[in-house]
């Protein structure tokens, strides 16, 4: 009888998932219904390359490690660990209590099987597996190598060792990433490349079905090993509901139907409809929505490619970035462009929320700064400085025509180019924009993720430095840094790292973004956090 219930209420569950029914199904179970217009390829951690996956991923799989809300690496799969002398060699001790979801393709009466070092030694080398092409290889870069063979080492069913090739001080907060997961071996080699569509994980949720481009259901993992402070079993939700749908003005009017639990940012066809001119919510939602709003590890800045062939290309003078840097006013954009969502850009590449920002403004708005070190730079009052092109995307063109009006109150002459998405990150990759728009949401919470894409042996296309500059002291401290196990040490030659790069000018910071959520009114324990991960084993629904 009670596998009989059990069966009629997942039958419930499916039925009201596809009726798309706006609170409860039968029997109080509840479900968690939100949008992602930007489609889903794949439910293969190892493809986890976008926002997107990762939300997905993250209700299907686990890690050694995890973040909190505070972005602290925190014990998951592996219970504790052990980092060496020398910072090289990492030790971890796993639970004894965790479980792959069920499958027939474990051989086994419950046709599950608990999850082992192993596993781990399998799924790492399946990222760096150049067959399996996958986008999150870079993660395991610093690990060691012997004759081509990874430093992964199953030492016991418990206990996985990982030797790295010098230290790495964010190393943890890399394995934090979806890239690694535990997947296990048998269902993967069975499933092959349709894995992606067969995920089997060991997360709150497991997967159910998914019509691509339509529904994608997951369904409570009544096996799932953590619990609460009360000791009781997470998650609280019976279900998690995925549409896709690609327009964002009807998910916004589904959402106000109460047919969508869960929104994430702001699109500018409703921003001014959801929010004041002051960033808060509209009084006429206030009795309806939840808002909620933290830092977001995301830096939107213009760039400008140092590595020009052309001896007279104006961008070559680092007194001309300044003034450019100096010619706007950040606060202003923010509160007339953005509704007030984000901090301005004035400290550096460093956003809050990471140790090594340093909450001294290096470029606040000062228009005769800007005049004095054009006149420094050879052009007064901009004469004889040819135009500038700002390559672009169009959802960035109002803060784009914002800045080329005030950089030219300055003397400084801004044409902007607009171009498809695709098409200006080729350009940029490849070299061809002198000054672009970019922005870089943290990979994992360490500073080192931003000071990366100015170190030298970064350079694009293979690497993430875009701008192309180079310096022997920034190189020197960065070495220096991710070796450092002292955080309070390494913070400082952050701080040191982003004041050098700062006083060369190879960006423009516009702005730190802002997570920004709204969930109807039934809807508890969602957070949020900077790094924008979408976290339910916790969240409650009424």
């Amino acid at each position: 009888m009670a596998r009989l219930a059990r069966y009629i209420s997942l039958i419930a569950i499916i039925l009201f998932l596809f009726a798309c029914s706006k609170t409860k199904i039968p029997n109080g179970e509840t479900v968690f219904r939100y949008n992602e217009s930007a489609g889903i390829s794949s439910l293969d951690p190892a493809m986890a390359k976008d926002q997107a996956m990762i939300w997905a991923d993250n209700q299907l799989y686990n890690g050694l490690v995890q973040l909190d809300s505070s972005l602290n690496v925190q014990p998951c799969i592996a219970k504790s660990w052990n980092i060496s002398s020398d910072g090289k060699t990492y030790t971890f001790y796993l639970r004894s209590d965790v479980y792959f979801h069920t499958s027939p393709l474990f051989k086994t009466p419950n046709h599950s099987r608990r999850v082992v070092a192993g596993d781990f030694v399998y799924s790492f080398g399946r990222i760096v597996d150049d067959k399996v092409l996958s986008p999150g290889k870079w993660i395991f870069n610093c690990v060691a190598k012997t004759n081509g063979k990874y430093a992964f080492c199953s030492l016991s069913d418990s206990v996985l060792q990982i030797k790295l090739t010098q230290p790495f001080a964010p190393f943890l907060s890399l394995l934090s990433m979806t890239y690694a997961s535990v997947v296990p071996k048998e269902v993967v080699i069975s499933y092959g490349k349709d894995f992606r569509s067969n995920p089997i994980g060991t997360g709150p949720f497991y997967f159910k079905m998914w019509k691509e481009g339509v529904k994608l259901v997951l369904l409570k993992n009544p096996h799932y090993f953590e619990k609460d402070a009360n000791g009781t079993h997470l998650p609280y939700l019976s279900a998690v509901n995925i549409s896709f749908i690609v327009d964002k003005q009807s998910v916004f009017l589904e959402f106000v139907k109460g047919n969508i639990d869960f929104m994430s940012g702001i699109d500018a066809n409703y921003k001014d409809e959801l929010l004041t001119h002051s960033g808060k919510l509209q009084p006429k939602y206030s009795d309806k929505v939840i808002m909620l709003t933290s830092p977001y590890l995301n830096v939107e800045y213009l760039g400008f490619y140092l590595d020009s062939k052309d001896k007279n290309n104006p961008l070559s003078n680092p007194k001309v970035r300044a003034a450019i840097n100096y010619a706007f006013d950040r606060q202003k954009m923010i509160k007339y462009l953005r509704n007030n969502i984000g901090i301005a850009g004035q400290q550096g590449m460093i956003p809050p929320s990471l140790g090594g920002y340093d909450n001294q403004n290096i470029y606040t708005y000062d228009p005769q700064k800007a005049k004095q070190l054009l006149k420094e730079a050879g052009y007064p009052n901009g004469q004889g400085l040819p135009s500038i092109t700002l390559s672009t995307t169009s959802s960035y063109l109002d803060l784009c025509r914002y800045i080329q009006e005030q950089e030219g109150l300055c003397g400084i002459k801004v044409k902007v180019d607009v171009n498809p998405p695709g098409a200006l990150r080729e350009q940029i990759a490849q070299g061809k924009s002198l000054w672009f728009r970019g922005s870089w949401i943290a990979d994992y919470p360490d500073a080192e993720n931003y000071l990366s894409l100015f170190y030298s042996k970064n350079l694009s296309p293979a690497g993430p430095n875009y701008t192309h500059f180079s310096s022997k002291a920034y190189d020197a401290l960065y070495e220096k840094a991710i070796k450092e196990t002292d955080i309070n040490k390494r913070n400082a030659i952050y701080k040191q790292m982003n004041n050098l790069l700062m006083s060369s000018a190879p960006v423009v910071v516009l702005y730190y973004d802002q997570v920004l959520r709204f969930c109807q009114k039934n809807i508890h324990c969602l957070g949020t956090n900077a790094m924008n991960l979408l976290t339910l084993k916790y969240v409650k629904k009424d």
